[in-house]
């Protein structure tokens, strides 16, 4: 391999809100340098398909597949976007890294599923196409997430222990030590639920700088019940989640027992009916809460030492959940934008540097975070 390629990597997470793309220069170390950024929103028709695919329906194999080939089409036209802005051509890229979009998450059971044309990527964009990323690692025993503790390891790696936390539809920790292996697991939702409730109480797709929940009460009683009626939150790591269990059924379980409840008590003392109803902005606030509280709880079991917080994803540029991070949190707390790489090009500068560490016989499926049997060399090629 040369000295300096470069590679686009490409992610559409779980909070379903689009795709981001990067193209990076790495050097025979596998450092970056980030070079440019695209990114397109999904159609509402692809966006409510593929959130549909998260459940069982009918004809779903059928969809599935008519779902991954508009998704490859989408990320072409990202990378067809990269391309112009920066003025290079196919024939300057090495690979396109692509995570495909997740539909099922169930490591214990022994698969992984992400929707995705890798080779209708390569044919639209004549480039070569590394996917498939998760399922070597589960097949290894593994959670096969999260995916990025390596490459965090890489850029953000230091003499002081940091903790990187992204933020997208679910959350999940990255635990940098000094002169250790990078440790790493999901703590539970994040975008996910609250963009849920968001679209279907403002008809918005997300809380824009979380400006709605703010405006909302954090209900103590809905906050402890969701977490301790949850056996996942108290799961040793490795562990990881996605919407098979973080859902609408999930919250509207919990919403309906606390609801219950407070109609109980209204019966017994007469008068606080009212005071004691849930709103929907008090639940938008209470869900912001639950990513804080979870997130910060397990920074703080896994890394009691930790000096700094670094937040990627969609969820740091929220303020009102970034204010409670550093409330919650004995240390700086900040976007990774502070060191160079922006909040939102993380997770896609991820897959551009997990497309080169494929490249070159690299493992990044790492044993201390997802529980393999080893370490193993993610991802397999789809050539031009």
């Amino acid at each position: 391999m040369p000295d300096a390629v470069r590679y686009i990597g490409l992610m559409s997470g779980t909070s379903l809100d689009g795709v981001d793309g990067v193209v990076a220069c790495f050097d025979s170390c596998g450092q970056p340098t980030l070079l440019g950024r695209a990114s397109a929103p999904f159609p509402e028709p692809l966006r409510s398909e593929l959130l549909a695919l998260n459940s069982p329906g009918d004809n779903e194999l059928a969809r599935a597949a008519i779902a991954s080939n508009a998704l490859a089409t989408l990320y072409a036209t990202v990378v067809r976007d990269i391309l112009r802005s920066t003025g290079l051509t196919s024939r300057d890229i090495a690979a396109i890294g692509a995570h495909g979009q997740t539909v099922r998450h169930q490591p214990g059971l022994g698969y992984t599923i992400q929707l995705n044309a890798p080779a209708l990527l390569a044919e639209l964009t004549e480039i070569s196409v590394v996917a498939d990323f998760r399922s070597r690692d589960v097949a290894a025993g593994g959670q096969g997430a999260p995916l990025v503790p390596a490459f965090h390891a890489g850029v953000f790696g230091c003499d002081h222990t940091r903790a990187v936390l992204n933020l997208g539809g679910i959350a999940n920790i990255t635990v940098l030590r000094p002169d250790q292996p990078p440790i790493g697991f999901d703590t539970g939702p994040a975008n996910a639920l609250m963009d849920l409730w968001c679209l279907e109480h403002t008809g918005k797709p997300f809380d824009s700088d979380g400006l709605w929940g703010a405006q909302g009460v954090v209900q103590p009683d809905l906050l402890d019940h969701m977490i301790l009626s949850e056996p996942w939150f108290a799961r040793p790591a490795p562990k990881s989640t996605g919407r098979d269990l973080f859902n609408r059924a999930w919250l509207d379980s919990r919403i309906g027992q606390i609801a219950s409840d407070r109609a109980t008590v209204a019966g017994k003392i007469h008068g606080i009916s009212q005071a004691g109803a849930l709103s929907a902005v008090d639940i938008q606030a209470t869900l912001r809460a639950l990513t804080a509280r979870t997130a910060c709880d397990a920074i703080l079991q896994a890394a009691p030492e930790v000096t700094e917080v670094l937040v990627c994803g969609g969820g740091a540029r929220n303020p009102a959940l970034m204010g409670e991070l550093a409330a919650k949190l004995p240390c700086a707390v900040r976007a990774t934008d502070a060191l160079g790489i922006g909040a939102q090009d993380v997770e896609a500068l991820a897959f551009a540097w997990l497309a080169w560490a494929h490249d070159n016989k690299t493992p990044a499926g790492l044993p201390a975070v997802t529980g393999a049997r080893g370490p193993r060399l993610l991802g397999a090629t789809w050539p031009k």
